[in-house]
C-alpha cells in the first residue's frame, strides 16, 4: 500500500522520494477536479497535460471522448522521451473552447518533468514515467471545482454541460481505470479541502 499524504504536504513528499541528481518524469493522475494540475504546478514548470492529446470532440462520439485509446498517447510517450533526453519538444495544444487541437507549443525540459491528467499513468506511456502519484478528492468537492472552472470561462462550456460531462463521461471513464492507476501509484494524495 503506497503512503498517503495531504495535498499541502504532497509536493515536499514527492521531492523527498525522487532520485537526486537525475531528470525525473512524474505522472500525476486522479479523477476530474482532484487537484492534479495544482500539484503539478507546485512541482515544476515543465508540465504536459494529457488533455492536449485528446481527440477532436466533433469527430468523436460523446461517450468515447475521454477514453485513452482515443487519445494520441503514443505521441505523448515520444514527447516524454524527448524531454527526458533534454531536448526542447513541440507538443500539441488542445483548446477547451473549440474542443479540438489548435496547434503546437514548445516545452523546455527541466529536472522534474510532469505528465498530468486522467490517463497520466496509462500503460501506453508507463515506461516513460519514473514516479507515479494518484490524487483523490470527494466527488462533491471535485464537481464544485469543475463548476467553478465553467463559471470562469476556462472550459468553454456552461455549468449544465459541465455537470453532464462530469457525470456521463469523465467519471465513468476514469472509474474504469482508477483501481489499476491507484494500485500502481508510489504515493496517494488526499485533497479534500474545498479550495485545494
Amino acid at each position: 500500500m503506497p503512503p498517503v499524504v495531504l495535498m499541502q504536504h504532497a509536493a515536499d513528499a514527492v521531492r523527498s522520494l525522487l532520485s537526486q541528481g537525475t531528470r525525473s518524469v512524474i505522472g500525476i493522475t486522479g479523477p476530474v477536479g482532484a487537484g492534479k494540475s495544482t500539484l503539478a504546478a507546485r512541482l515544476s514548470s515543465c508540465i504536459i497535460a494529457t488533455d492536449h492529446y485528446l481527440p477532436d470532440y466533433e469527430r468523436t462520439p460523446a461517450a468515447e471522448r475521454d477514453l485513452p485509446e482515443r487519445s494520441d498517447l503514443a505521441r505523448l510517450l515520444a514527447d516524454l522521451h524527448s524531454l527526458r533526453a533534454g531536448k526542447p519538444t513541440r507538443i500539441p495544444q488542445w483548446s477547451f473552447h473549440t474542443h479540438s487541437r489548435v496547434g503546437e507549443r514548445e516545452v523546455h525540459p527541466s529536472d522534474i518533468i510532469i505528465v498530468e491528467g486522467l490517463h497520466a499513468l496509462h500503460d501506453t506511456h508507463a515506461p516513460g514515467i519514473d514516479f507515479r502519484v494518484y490524487v483523490d478528492a470527494p466527488p462533491d468537492i471535485r464537481l464544485n471545482r469543475w463548476e467553478q472552472l465553467a463559471l470562469s470561462g476556462q472550459r468553454g462550456w456552461g455549468v449544465e454541460e459541465t455537470r453532464a460531462f462530469f457525470r456521463d463521461v469523465a467519471e465513468p471513464t476514469f472509474d474504469a481505470y482508477a483501481t489499476a492507476y491507484r494500485a500502481g501509484a508510489h504515493l496517494i494524495v488526499s485533497n479534500a479541502v474545498q479550495n485545494g
